[in-house]
């Protein structure tokens, strides 16, 4: 019988546990405020675990069409759409396919707004309150220039009659004391805005289901807002929140080198085609069998099984000395990982596995060549 200890690496497993213990805290926030929170598939897709979620969100928001479409054939909810922009050839598969559009300019609301209100399609303008709670700029949408959404002074006193909502987002595994932030700003600068809209959809990363997070003062936030205006459908769509320390990378070591007083430990995985995260944003994940490092301990870099010379992170202090075969778990690699994840040097692809709450584990997906052979041509 397969275990966490003794499914063959590189694996990504997943618990399902976990995984409910997170949509358990949503769904009561949810409650409690009366919000509606939906699922971004942006930080992650492995759909044969949608079984599970659908128990507790089964609405969900897509930012192109195959996320569309996983979200209409696995899920089944209603359907929030947000695209940097929609073209002629893409716009009427999402109006088919959307119960809630968002536009991110006041010239694509123009040209694709009327036909899909027609079609029944609520229709919503994404707007930039300019107010950065993010320090990692490649996170950021609020920087000074951005690309997203429709500031203040380009929508003047009123909104066109073809738009039923408004759409911020500008969080990134915040806090609620950020969304507190954007908040006043979104208010002060688009409040004279609000008695014309249905709803108001506050975006994504909002990491609820992180230890130390105030859920409290996110459910009287949300409270708050809507004693304010009582006529709004308030939205959330966070992304980390639903699969937060959800699941494990497992990998093993297969070599270990040492180069002017270095030790670098390789791995059958890859920091680059695996946790590209962990090199974008850039951040240092945690390895469970690891310690904090001391005086006589043994300390290593991780390097990733590519050729690529920047495929390796450090540094990390071990009981022992590692070797050939010792196994690591890269902790909280279930969001934002496995839909970044490449075939870059036609590396393995590591399996995707889920740990059921009865102990017992089983293979999602597991990869081959003819994987790596049909995504080229």
């Amino acid at each position: 019988m397969l275990t966490p200890q003794t499914i063959p690496t590189p694996c990504y497993l997943i618990y399902e546990e976990r995984l409910r213990s997170n949509l358990r805290l949503i769904s009561d926030v949810s409650r409690r405020s009366g919000a509606k929170i939906i699922m971004a598939f942006k930080a992650n897709a492995v759909w044969r675990t949608f079984d599970i979620i659908g128990e507790y969100c089964r609405d969900f928001t897509a930012s192109s069409l195959n996320e569309l479409e996983l979200g209409n054939t696995t899920l089944g909810g209603d359907a929030h759409s947000y695209c940097p922009a929609y073209t002629d050839d893409t716009i009427e598969k999402y109006i088919a396919g959307s119960t809630h559009i968002t536009f991110n300019s006041l010239d694509q609301a123009r040209r694709f707004a009327p036909k899909a209100l027609a079609a029944g399609v609520s229709t919503g303008l994404r707007v930039n309150p300019q107010c950065s709670v993010i320090e990692t700029d490649i996170y950021n949408p609020a920087l000074p220039g951005s690309r997203f959404g429709v500031t203040a002074d380009c929508i003047g006193a009123c909104l066109p009659d073809y738009i039923e909502g408004l759409h911020f987002h500008a969080l990134c595994e915040s806090s609620s004391h950020d969304l507190e932030k954007v908040l006043k700003a979104f208010e002060d600068q688009f409040g004279h805005l609000l008695p014309q809209v249905k709803w108001v959809n506050m975006g994504g990363g909002h990491l609820m289901t992180r230890a130390g997070y105030d859920t409290e003062h996110l459910v009287k936030l949300l409270t708050e807002f809507r004693k304010r205006y009582p006529w709004l459908e308030v939205i959330l769509e966070p992304g980390s929140a639903f699969t937060w320390r959800t699941g494990d990378l497992l990998a093993s070591v297969v070599d270990v080198v040492e180069n002017q007083g270095i030790k670098t430990a390789i791995i059958d995985a890859s920091f680059a085609c695996h946790m590209p995260d962990c090199l974008e944003m850039p951040y240092k994940p945690a390895i469970t069998e690891s310690v904090d490092a001391a005086e006589g301990l043994p300390s290593y870099r991780i390097g990733g099984n590519s050729c690529l010379s920047g495929d390796f992170m450090g540094d990390w202090s071990f009981p022992q000395a590692l070797k050939q075969g010792n196994r690591l778990t890269f902790e909280d690699m279930n969001h934002y990982t496995t839909v970044k994840t490449n075939m870059f040097n036609g590396i393995a692809h590591p399996s995707i596995a889920l740990a059921r709450s009865d102990g017992k584990v089983e293979y999602l997906r597991q990869y081959d060549f003819s994987d790596y052979k049909s995504r080229m041509c």
